[in-house]
């Protein structure tokens, strides 16, 4: 039952380990304590899926942090979140192109107009047809805008 994700992170947790890179293994543990919070309270083991769903919330617990950290100009401390935002994001899919994401977003709002849906409803189905085509490979935070701006010109 070897999950392929999973795998990877104990093999970098490990990698860490030896070459004593504390701040990464102290993120790597940090994600793996929180794949298996999820897994003890699902009581069953999580997919590649699951655990990039997981990845993606600490990715953007790390960008609100950022945000907060420099507001508040605490600069140190929003360092080191983007040292873990960095690590974080070793995880996810590769990255979707700004043409990519378009032509998803495109492709999303014409199926959603093709079924009669307008207003408020067609953002929230825009973006659910969204959010599993572009997991782990944008920013929903962008791409929702990119949607709002699209569906109200």
């Amino acid at each position: 039952m070897s999950n392929t994700l999973k795998t990877r992170l104990s093999d970098e947790v490990k990698a860490a380990m030896r070459a004593k890179q504390s701040a990464r293994l102290a993120t790597l543990r940090f994600l793996q304590a929180a794949i298996k919070q999820k897994e003890v309270d699902d009581r069953r083991e999580l997919d590649d899926a699951e655990i990039t769903a997981i990845i993606e919330k600490q990715v953007k617990q790390r960008r609100e942090s950022i945000a907060a950290f420099e507001q508040a100009g605490r600069t140190e401390t929003a360092e080191q979140e983007k040292t873990e935002l960095q690590i974080l994001q070793e995880f996810l899919p590769e990255q979707a192109s700004p043409e990519q994401i378009d032509a998803a977003i495109d492709q999303a709002v014409n199926t959603v107009t093709a079924q009669g849906t307008t207003g408020p409803a067609a953002m929230g189905k825009v973006m659910g047809l969204l959010k599993t085509s572009l997991a782990g490979q944008a920013d929903m935070s962008q791409v929702s805008a990119k949607v709002k701006a699209r569906l109200n010109p």
